[in-house]
């Protein structure tokens, strides 16, 4: 398994590399705006898969809702996501906060030293948002570099691999931190970059890189 790892890794290195430069781009180049759409994007990632939730984001924006529709313009809109009504109040949630409110996400993000801290403060701000989606959050606007996003793809390649003995029916902020660090370490072993395993192994199970 280990060889196909690093097999898979070869084969779309360039392409992973590419992915993480254009992340960088939304941190040192983006607006307060493309700093919200990445947010929109993990607010409805739970349950639902990525490309789905980018097409729901991208109908948002295209009929002018994601930074001005109401509750329920939002939830019609979104029915491809699976728990819309809860999503489309997290949405509305996030949105008074961080864009018509007076807190700012990147300011809030700035003042946080680490990214492990940032993650914490995204968990802590954002409902509707947990470890693996604060996670999944900082790597697409360019923080990836020191951390995982434990999803079934993932946690199911790590128990293949006997890093860890089960996959967790949920897991808890010390619990992955724990499981993040043996992926960390596992990385190392093998001298893949952490960012690039996590894309590695969902290319494994899906054969596509998107965000």
């Amino acid at each position: 398994m280990i060889k196909e790892i690093k097999e898979i890794h070869v084969s779309i290195k360039d392409q992973i590399e590419s992915r993480l430069k254009e992340f960088g781009r939304i941190w040192k180049k983006g607006s307060d705006r493309d700093l919200f759409i990445e947010l929109a994007f993990c607010i409805f990632t739970p349950q639902s898969g990525a490309r789905v939730c980018w097409r729901a984001v991208s109908s948002l924006l295209e009929k002018n809702l994601l930074f001005n529709g109401s509750y329920e313009e939002i939830r019609n809109e979104i029915n491809i996501v699976r728990f819309r009504n809860n999503k489309a109040g997290y949405l509305i949630e996030a949105r008074e906060k961080f864009v018509k409110g007076a807190e700012c996400l990147r300011s809030c993000l700035d003042n946080q030293p680490s990214v492990f801290e940032k993650r914490e403060w995204i968990v802590k701000n954002v409902k509707g948002i947990g470890y693996k989606e604060a996670s999944h959050y900082l790597r697409n606007v360019g923080f990836g570099k020191d951390i995982a996003i434990l999803d079934r793809h993932i946690l199911r390649n790590m128990n293949h691999l006997g890093l860890i003995k089960n996959i967790p029916a949920s897991i808890s902020p010390i619990l992955y931190r724990e499981i993040e660090l043996k992926l960390e370490k596992f990385a190392g072993k093998i001298n893949i970059p952490l960012s690039h395993l996590d894309f590695v192994l969902w290319y494994k199970e899906t054969d596509d890189i998107f965000k």
